[in-house]
């Protein structure tokens, strides 16, 4: 009867709702095989194939035994996972994140996992069994690649286009289709190879003493071959396996010789899979002592952590915060669980990272855009089983698969970066990693210098418990800070160039006392823009509603929303007048007017065009801290997490670009970035200085900056929200809407905001173009739905929905793009 039973349940039907990695409103539900039972859980990948003829990796979402009602369950192809690849937390995390940011789990699923677990569909073509013998005629391509597939057995498409040396291949593979010589079958790949490395062993012959006696007499005659096995035995002592570069590079050996050893049987090179992940061999650990306004602050962390699940750290830059989380991690890492680091850009912060780095060891785990696919994969799997106690990681950390999350440190908790733009979910790290604590019944610690103005107010409304720091580490004063007006330097002749006389004197100084110099300028690029100063024609994208910034270091024209670029021009197209001007000016053009005025002093340039190579960011960076750079001029970069011992100087070129943006943040912004960059001087023994050149000089932010006044600016923003109503007193959506035709996206998004303002009323706000009108040849309209605290925010989100679904069906409207995003920042 047990046996019938048993048959019974391998027999029974069971149906899988499944994640793709597609934008779908709904999830699919597939037949299980019966022989692949045993084998489906919740958090498995399977093979599915979804549309005509399209292959894909979903995720078990749930089991169960009811078929759809509305179509025809397709069977699942294969189960890939022995065990899930994601855990349960993580699927709840997903699901808050889909209702909480209006978007797909497919979404959500792209986003998290790392794309090698996101198995591709290939092309593959087969080779038929029989082919057809009537003498049919091939050109030399067709035979190249039946002869390859009767070596082969099968090729994908990209292997036939390596192996023509061609990219068009399509109408070769047709010819053989149509001939019945070839099929086509999809077959998906797993991307995922370890990393393989040769190893030496010496043959266990001669690992009895007597033999390896015998080996050295049989040597002896020839010095190389002696000296590689001498080597051999010393590596061999030192480190458990031995490389074969590394034997390589110290017997100072050539492949041939040491083939000659392999061909006489002496070594055996082995391949094995390695880590790619960078080994700390060493286990170094920091011997530091908290200071006493860090121990105090250390202590309040933990009362507050007995009533509160987040605690908001207000510490000055430079008051030892890293210090106090190390302390946290140690904690958490004695109580067995796994912490989770985050930081805004990882590439930014090398040094933190260092120095966590070497005081936890092979603990620790990185996790960031940096890595390669299979990195990224190994780190899951690491994190999956429990490897890593400590991940540090940019924003897309919070997707990791956690086992026993204790404790979460959001370091420079107001960074920007933390927030997703595109593609969807557009999620803010930090306030996802809050409710992730909350899920894993966690603690949160968000660290900053400048709070944000939510985190803050949150704060002081007691949601969040509060610990401020206001001492810089080891007694450090805060820097010297002047503000320079450009306008009274220029009146008085004074200017050099974009450098007041107080800043050129300064940065002399410093140079003099082989001090370094960090110089700020938020415009990359050389000019803004190009002018001509007869007609006053412009050099526009062609693509979108912008101008063009010239960049001396290519000698073009390029747009910074798509890419586009084109030649300079020295002559007007329009009016065909050679006065054409540069207007405006970049971090480029200030590296090259410093350059002149201090023709000696070594100069580097830090923003995305100079670090767009794999290492080129960490490069500048290295340079800098090992002084063979004395002045670093950079856009918001130089603001972030760098702490360099000599720097004695900040210079800001232009603090007006920051204060005169058309943003409800622009000011609390401004001040963070002014605070960052001037937290960057005097980080030692050194009292910094801080020169701020601006026309406004007079600036309410500008004076607060100066006097470090973070209430007093948190005060006046916050009563400024308040009686404009805009966060924290309320929820924002930005809905964009977007099209190719200007006519038919303003006729779309007016009915749209007319549907959505009969149910939302006064709450929705536009359309409205927004600063930049046109994108990548897209026009674009913006709705803006302000929700206050008492309104359900739940449902304003559903009625937002319906209404894009039964808008989107609209068959005028389906070419129509719909963007949201929720809390924009």
């Amino acid at each position: 009867m047990s046996n019938g039973l048993l048959d019974f349940e391998e027999r029974a039907t069971l149906f899988v709702e499944v994640i793709l990695p597609l934008s779908l409103a709904i999830n699919y539900t597939y037949r299980v095989p019966f022989e692949l039972n045993a084998q489906v859980a919740v958090g498995k990948r399977v093979v599915v194939q979804f549309g005509k003829n399209k292959i894909y990796t979903a995720l078990i979402r749930s089991i169960g035994d009811q078929p759809p009602k509305v179509y025809q369950a397709k069977y699942i192809i294969d189960v890939v996972d022995e065990h899930p690849v994601i855990t349960p937390v993580q699927l709840q995390f997903w699901e808050w994140m889909m209702d909480y940011y209006i978007c797909n789990e497919g979404e959500v699923m792209a986003a998290a996992l790392p794309a090698s677990l996101k198995l591709a569909s290939e092309t593959i073509i087969v080779l038929k069994d029989e082919i057809p013998s009537d003498g049919e005629v091939l050109n030399a391509k067709q035979e190249t690649i039946l002869n390859s597939l009767k070596l082969h057995g099968r090729l994908t498409i990209d292997q036939v286009s390596g192996l023509l040396g061609q990219k068009t291949v399509y109408p070769v593979i047709n010819t053989l289709l149509e001939k019945e010589m070839i099929y086509i079958a999809e077959e998906v790949v797993e991307k995922y190879k370890p990393l393989m490395k040769s190893f030496v062993v010496i043959n266990p012959f001669y690992q009895e003493e007597e033999h390896l006696r015998s080996l050295f007499e049989l040597l002896e005659p020839k010095p190389k071959h002696l000296n590689v096995l001498l080597t051999y035995l010393r590596l061999a002592r030192l480190q458990k396996q031995v490389p074969k570069h590394q034997l390589l590079e110290e017997s100072d050996c050539s492949e041939g010789t040491f083939k000659t050893l392999l061909n006489k049987e002496i070594f055996v090179v082995n391949k094995l899979p390695v880590s790619r992940l960078k080994h700390h061999e060493d286990d170094f650990v920091l011997n530091f002592t908290l200071s006493e306004a860090q121990q105090k602050a250390f202590e309040e962390i933990g009362t507050s952590f007995e009533e509160k699940d987040v605690v908001l750290l207000h510490g000055v830059t430079a008051s030892g915060k890293t210090q106090i989380y190390i302390k946290l991690i140690e904690q958490a890492i004695e109580k067995g669980g796994q912490v989770l680091f985050l930081l805004p850009e990882i590439a930014l912060t090398t040094q933190i990272v260092d120095r966590i780095q070497r005081y936890f060891g092979d603990a620790i785990g990185v996790y960031h855009s940096k890595f390669n696919n299979n990195e990224r994969v190994e780190i899951w799997n690491k994190v999956l089983n429990g490897k890593y106690r400590v991940v540090l990681g940019a924003r897309s950390a919070v997707f990791l698969p956690f086992q026993d999350l204790k404790l979460i440190v959001v370091d420079e908790e107001h960074e920007p970066s933390y927030k997703q733009q595109d593609p969807a979910p557009r999620y803010q790290a930090r306030d996802a990693a809050v409710y992730l604590a909350h899920l894993h019944k966690a603690k949160i610690v968000l660290g900053s210098a400048t709070p944000s103005l939510e985190s803050y107010f949150n704060a002081l409304m007691k949601k969040y418990g509060l610990v401020t720091l206001s001492e810089r580490f080891g007694g450090v004063e805060l820097p010297v800070q002047e503000v320079i007006s450009i306008s009274e330097e220029t009146k008085r002749k004074k200017m050099v160039s974009y450098f007041s006389s107080k800043l050129i004197e300064e940065i002399d100084a410093a140079l003099q006392l082989k001090e370094q110099v960090i110089l700020f300028q938020n415009r990359r690029g050389y000019a803004t823009i190009l002018i001509c100063a007869t007609c006053g024609y412009a050099p526009k994208c062609v693509n979108c509603d912008v101008s063009l910034t010239y960049h001396k270091t290519s000698g073009k024209l390029h747009c910074h929303y798509c890419g586009y670029h084109q030649n300079s021009i020295n002559i007007c197209p329009a009016c065909g007048s050679v006065h054409v001007e540069q207007k405006g000016f970049g971090t480029e053009r200030v590296e090259e007017e410093l350059s002149l005025i201090f023709p000696d002093a070594k100069i580097a340039r830090l923003d995305v065009d100079s670090t767009r190579t794999k290492n080129g960011l960490q490069q500048i960076i290295s340079g800098f801290q090992e002084k063979k750079t004395d002045i670093l001029i950079g856009t918001q970069m130089v603001a972030k997490g760098l702490d360099f011992d000599n720097v004695t100087l900040i210079g800001v070129i232009n603090a007006d670009t920051l204060l005169n943006y058309p943003d409800f943040r622009a000011f609390e912004r401004s001040y963070q970035l002014l605070a960052q960059v001037a937290g960057r001087a005097g980080r030692r023994d050194k009292q910094g200085k801080v020169v701020i050149q601006a026309y406004d000089d007079h600036h309410r932010i500008i004076a607060q900056v100066m006097d470090n006044k973070y209430f007093e600016m948190f005060e006046d923003e916050i009563r400024e929200r308040r009686e404009f109503n805009y966060p924290p007193f309320t929820r924002m959506i930005f809905v964009d809407i977007k099209h190719k035709d200007m006519n038919l996206l303003n006729v779309a998004a007016q009915q749209f905001a007319n549907v959505l303002k009969g149910q939302l009323g006064s709450r929705v706000l536009g359309p409205e173009q927004p600063l930049v009108g046109r994108v990548r040849n897209y026009y674009i309209k913006q709705v803006i739905i302000k929700s206050d605290k008492n309104t359900d925010i739940k449902k304003v989100k559903t009625i937002l929905k319906d209404t894009i679904q039964q808008f989107q069906a609209q068959k005028e409207y389906r070419g129509v793009l719909v963007r949201i995003d929720v809390d924009p920042y």
